[in-house]
């Protein structure tokens, strides 16, 4: 609009200069700059004031689509584009994931192991499905490892292990935090990996055997089957970990606990929490309205 640009270049350039080039008039002008807004400019200054706090929280990571779905849980109409438009005119950016590929030892899956999942990554219950996997992080001192499980209900992290070795004792450590955790231990729990000789070690199924877990295994070149898994690393390395330059081993792991712990999971609590008050609110208008 050429008022808003008159408005713009306010302090740069005489009213009268670009009212002519413009070909605008300058009572035209201060009616227009003196009316008030308009509801959906109000209702627009609103939701980006939203949006600025819970870019904020995030510590600045979150983008478009997350910040979509979040204001969606929240109740807010608003589409995509417009949620864009409001980012991007307040210079509100997410943090774009890195792409990088590091070779993997594997090992040959137990002719006893399949696929339980089959890259169906809903559960309707916690403790039901759980995922897990490696990961390393870049140090000054070497590299740090982390495995992490991922319940599939909750979306949470409730078992984790970091070492700097990446061998079947980080990834049993990570396992049996996560049986600590667990109240019921009497239901069995579909518990998904790659196929890494860590998975595939004869301790490692026995382990699994001797606690009630049964052991899920993806196929050999097929990295989306575990895709749950791999897209928390993503989430772990684009909003935290890439935004910083661990000195130490001892850092990054105090970093990555406090990402875990007091980050993440609160976060999917939230989420969870969100849900339940939804089905709640809709459970209590079916019993009305029947």
């Amino acid at each position: 609009m050429r008022y808003a640009a008159i408005r713009r270049h306010r302090d740069e350039y005489p009213l009268r200069l670009m009212c002519r080039c413009l070909k605008v008039s300058r009572s035209g002008y201060h009616a227009w700059s003196g009316r008030a807004p308009s509801a959906r400019a109000r209702d627009n200054a609103r939701l980006l004031e939203r949006i600025r706090q819970i870019h904020a929280e995030s510590d600045g990571v979150i983008g478009m689509p997350r910040m979509h779905e979040r204001l969606a849980f929240e109740g807010e109409r608003a589409s995509p584009n417009r949620v864009a438009r409001l980012m991007a005119s307040a210079e509100l950016y997410g943090v774009p994931q890195r792409r990088r590929w590091r070779h993997k030892r594997v090992g040959a899956r137990p002719s006893h192991v399949r696929n339980h999942l089959e890259r169906d990554f809903a559960a309707n219950e916690p403790n039901t499905k759980w995922v897990t996997d490696i990961t390393y992080i870049r140090t000054g001192e070497g590299w740090l490892y982390l495995c992490v499980v991922l319940d599939l209900f909750s979306k949470k992290v409730v078992g984790w292990s970091m070492d700097t070795l990446q061998d079947r004792n980080l990834v049993l450590r990570a396992v049996l935090m996560a049986l600590w955790q667990r109240e019921d231990r009497s239901q069995p729990v579909v518990l998904h990996s790659d196929h890494g000789t860590q998975f595939t070690c004869e301790e490692y199924q026995q382990f699994l055997a001797g606690h009630n877990l049964v052991c899920s295994m993806s196929a050999v070149g097929h990295c989306g089957d575990n895709a749950a898994a791999e897209g928390f690393f993503g989430m772990l390395k684009r909003e935290r970990v890439n935004r910083r330059h661990y000195r130490s081993i001892d850092e990054a792991r105090g970093d990555v606990f406090d990402y875990i712990e007091r980050f993440h999971n609160p976060r999917m609590q939230q989420r969870l929490d969100a849900e339940d008050q939804k089905f709640l609110a809709l459970t209590q208008l079916s019993v009305k309205t029947g």
